[in-house]
């Protein structure tokens, strides 16, 4: 009987039935050759669906002020075949999977798509077996992870939107400050309207920091 401790210490949660979670982590080529196996993908059509509720809930409160466009826009790129595979990448899926003779002789457990699939077919077992709150607790740490980052969620568009619906000017970014060693520096950014200060970020580089005083802005503008 295969162990899947390692796995459940990754996704951080323990399931009471372990079939449900041998079914996510199996590919249909597997279930092919093996006719007793059942295969992820009804999991999967089920994950894709929590996950999409989930990170739809979770920006909507985040971003009370954005439109509806660019709520769509930061909840596709989340939740982007990209962002999947290299969630999965990290907890490190494809070792778990079980593949036909076909899949693993061609790369089958580096495979973005499978990969990416399991991701959802797992948070649907993880739904399946502990509901809707389990389902939460594994996707939100993740999503907050993904928060600042470029590919994820960018504030910097999110600002800009915000304020031209308001009539007002592109907002002006500038490095305030470099810390640091070469191979390791911090730069501070303000973001700035004319002669007034919107917010203040940091980050290991230009991007990240203009990103983070973006998110900065966002969160005083909420405030207002």
């Amino acid at each position: 009987m295969i162990v899947y401790t390692d796995i459940e210490h990754i996704i951080g949660y323990c399931f009471k039935d372990k079939a449900v979670l041998k079914e996510a982590l199996t590919h249909k080529s597997f279930a092919g050759e093996h006719r007793s196996a059942k295969h992820n993908e009804r999991l999967e059509f089920l994950g894709d669906s929590i996950l999409g509720a989930i990170v739809a809930d979770y920006i909507y409160n985040q971003c009370p002020h954005v439109e509806e466009g660019v709520l769509s826009k930061i909840k596709s790129n989340l939740v982007s075949r990209r962002n999947l595979y290299l969630w999965g990448k990290q907890m490190d899926l494809g070792r778990y999977m079980s593949l036909g003779h076909g899949e693993l002789a061609t790369g089958g457990r580096e495979r973005d798509s499978i990969i990416s699939n399991a991701v959802e077919a797992v948070i649907g077992a993880v739904y399946i077996d502990g509901g809707y709150p389990a389902a939460e607790a594994m996707i939100l740490p993740w999503v907050k992870t993904q928060a600042l980052t470029q590919d994820a969620q960018d504030f910097k568009s999110v600002l800009q939107e915000f304020l031209q619906k308001r009539g007002q000017h592109t907002p002006v970014y500038e490095v305030i400050q470099t810390v640091g060693p070469e191979h390791d520096k911090t730069f501070t950014v303000r973001v700035s309207l004319g002669e007034k200060e919107l917010g203040v970020g940091k980050g290991r580089n230009k991007k990240l920091a203009e990103q983070s005083a973006a998110h900065a802005a966002l969160e005083q503008l909420k405030k207002k």
